[in-house]
């Protein structure tokens, strides 16, 4: 079997969730646990952490990852969705797993006699604790597809939770309300085993004290952290582990930066060993150490163009008014917007977030679940947003980059497809 294959074999396996939306969706643990057992409980032989949340689970995963790599531990990371290759979900100590380890976990199973019926991210979950488990790693930090109660990834018992934040998205899969989403998210939470929250208010937030308390979890609420001061400049931002450059710069990191910083405390508090300046160096080289990408990526500085896969509500508020701000010192400038969106997002609600005065390049992904770029155009038409049709990323990239003057701003984003087409194209993804 050669490894394209390996991989079109696996997409077929009830395809990937992003790539076809809902008619991939398949909750519940019984086949994570069956397969599991088929398998011999990999997962059993290293230590995890799970990660859940709307936004930022895989920032905060990698950030996580990187600390603990500059410890000197061998570090498994499972994330997703990828942006350019299959083989960025699953890494050890931020290399990527072989094609050839791809293909033999593929190989075994087909020939295992196993008779369920796995998804495509429950192959891929069950391919990372295997490889991970072979490898002989300290520690996994293991991120939640999607929710967390019914998330293929529940079935490991952790040394520790965090649950980033809460806001809507995926509510046809995970509820209608906050409450509702956070209580999914809550579903990571275990008898015994401590769980830091980023970001809870109100309600969402007496959900997961109220599950915690059931579980008899020691909780932990990042706000609550008094000695780590306000993060205003992600360059310099003052720790008790001393001061930090963080690689991440996006304003939201600011948030996450916080979160990890509060895991991090929880993870001593378990008796991991983390010195200061494993924490100091990790977190100043996230992106080389883990290979993290797209986000609030710089591609260019005249123009300067970033590249970003905040694709929801609450991710796209910080992006825009991020973007406002560098706006404001770039007077002479134009904003130019290369955006496209998934097909059950809802877009018409998120339009009103993006600058009114910009010029925007609409396009689509390379996935079947893609946003039409013609029905895009019309949704910017009725929204009054000045806009031209382009039926690739690529196109739309080269069209705003040719039209750009040094003082302009290219934006790139709306969908995680849509970075991940740009960095298959400009060769600055894996």
């Amino acid at each position: 079997m050669e490894y394209s294959e390996a991989i079109e074999w696996l997409y077929n396996q009830l395809p990937m969730f992003s790539r076809v939306g809902q008619a991939a969706y398949k909750p519940g643990l019984d086949t994570s646990l069956a397969i599991d057992a088929h398998f011999g409980h990999p997962h059993r032989s290293f230590k995890s952490i799970h990660i859940a949340g709307t936004n930022g689970k895989g920032s905060t995963s990698h950030s996580l990852a990187a600390v603990l790599q500059s410890q000197g531990y061998k570090v498994g990371l499972y994330t997703s969705p990828h942006l350019a290759d299959f083989r960025e979900r699953i890494r050890v100590n931020g290399q990527m797993i072989g094609h050839s380890d791809v293909i033999n976990f593929i190989e075994r199973y087909r020939h295992s006699g196993y008779d369920g019926h796995p998804s495509f991210f429950e192959l891929t979950m069950m391919m990372a604790f295997d490889w991970f488990a072979t490898q002989k790693v300290d520690y996994a930090v293991i991120e939640t597809g999607m929710g967390g109660r019914l998330d293929s990834t529940n079935i490991i018992t952790p040394i520790a939770c965090v649950i980033t934040n809460i806001s809507k998205d995926h509510t046809q899969f995970l509820g209608d309300t906050l409450e509702k989403i956070a209580g999914e998210k809550a579903g990571i939470i275990k008898p015994g085993i401590p769980v830091t929250i980023g970001e809870a208010e109100g309600k969402v937030r007496e959900v997961f004290i109220h599950k915690a308390k059931d579980c008899n979890a020691p909780i932990r609420f990042a706000d609550e952290e008094a000695d780590i001061a306000p993060i205003d400049n992600l360059d310099k931002v003052i720790t008790p582990y001393g001061s930090v450059c963080y690689d991440l710069k996006g304003d939201y990191q600011r948030a996450n930066l916080l979160t990890v910083l509060t895991a991090i405390r929880m993870l001593r508090d378990q008796g991991v060993a983390i010195s200061n300046d494993a924490i100091i160096a990790g977190l100043g080289a996230v992106c080389r150490l883990t290979g993290l990408a797209g986000r609030w990526m710089r591609l260019s500085d005249k123009p300067l163009a970033i590249a970003d896969t905040g694709h929801n509500e609450a991710g796209l508020k910080y992006n825009m008014a991020q973007l406002a701000r560098i706006a404001r010192r770039h007077p002479a400038g134009k904003i130019r917007m290369v955006i496209g969106f998934v097909a059950d997002k809802d877009v018409e609600h998120i339009l009103p977030l993006f600058p009114a005065e910009a010029v925007y390049y609409v396009t689509q992904a390379a996935i079947p679940r893609a946003l039409d770029a013609r029905c895009l155009g019309q949704m910017c038409d009725k929204a009054g947003l000045n806009n031209r049709i382009y039926t690739d990323v690529e196109t739309a990239w080269k069209a705003a980059l040719s039209e750009a003057g040094e003082e302009d701003i290219i934006y790139i984003g709306g969908s995680t497809f849509i970075v991940a087409d740009l960095l298959k194209y400009t060769g600055t993804a894996e």
